[in-house]
């Protein structure tokens, strides 16, 4: 989201006393920009005391996944709620897992952007094999770790990626499965080396091809 479209939204949020909570755990994984890219955030134009939760993760930045290290910033008055919260649910990280949180965010810099590096080339790659296939619409996305695209016709996503993995090997996520927008589209994870997508978009074309389920 832009840093206009976030203005906008926080501004009507203010005027009519409306909570946001932020997911921004792929804000430094960013593409075609400097290396040090960070995706806008709304705490960059956000007062203290906004009605405005911003939750963040090591898990894709630092490939933490697994570890369960996070962090949330919130209003003052908020804290003390979320900490009742926390310790009831998961009492705490363990601590070597936070000083491994804290190893990531001193030394880990150069580790984020050669990841970035590796799934910007796989973006890439994949973006262009999709593009050749017909009746894919596919937009380049500018950070994260997917490709989400519709398939023209197809308005059984899940059922599509049902028979997809059974039939074809290639497990991909239902546009569905994010809301009714979502529906007759595909998510792809790009967190995976060329070789593997180059296999997987193999198979995936010649699903499509022979598919039964597109009009």
């Amino acid at each position: 989201m832009s840093a206009q479209q976030q203005a906008v939204i926080l501004a009507h949020c203010r005027q009519h006393g409306i909570w946001i909570v932020s997911d921004e755990v792929y804000s430094r994984i960013v593409f075609d920009g400097p290396p040090e890219g960070c995706a806008p955030s709304f705490l960059d134009i956000a007062d203290p005391d906004d009605r405005l939760l911003v939750i963040n993760s090591f898990s894709k930045s630092w490939l933490m996944t697994g570890w369960r290290l996070g962090w949330v910033v919130a209003p003052p008055a908020l804290m003390y709620e979320l900490g009742k919260l926390i310790e009831y649910n998961s009492s705490c990280a363990p601590g070597f897992v936070q000083k491994a949180g804290l190893v990531a965010v001193n030394q880990g810099e150069a580790v984020r952007q050669e990841t970035v590096a590796l799934f910007q080339a796989s973006r890439d790659y994949l973006y262009q094999r999709l593009g050749t296939l017909p009746d894919i619409e596919v937009p380049l996305p500018a950070g994260a770790i997917y490709l989400f695209f519709r398939v023209r016709g197809l308005d059984d996503s899940l059922a599509f990626c049902k028979a997809l993995v059974a039939e074809a090997g290639v497990g991909l996520a239902p546009g569905s499965a994010f809301g009714d927008a979502g529906e007759g589209c595909l998510r792809w994870c790009i967190a995976s080396s060329i070789e593997k997508l180059e296999q997987g978009a193999d198979r995936f074309s010649r699903f499509l091809h022979r598919s039964p389920l597109r009009r």
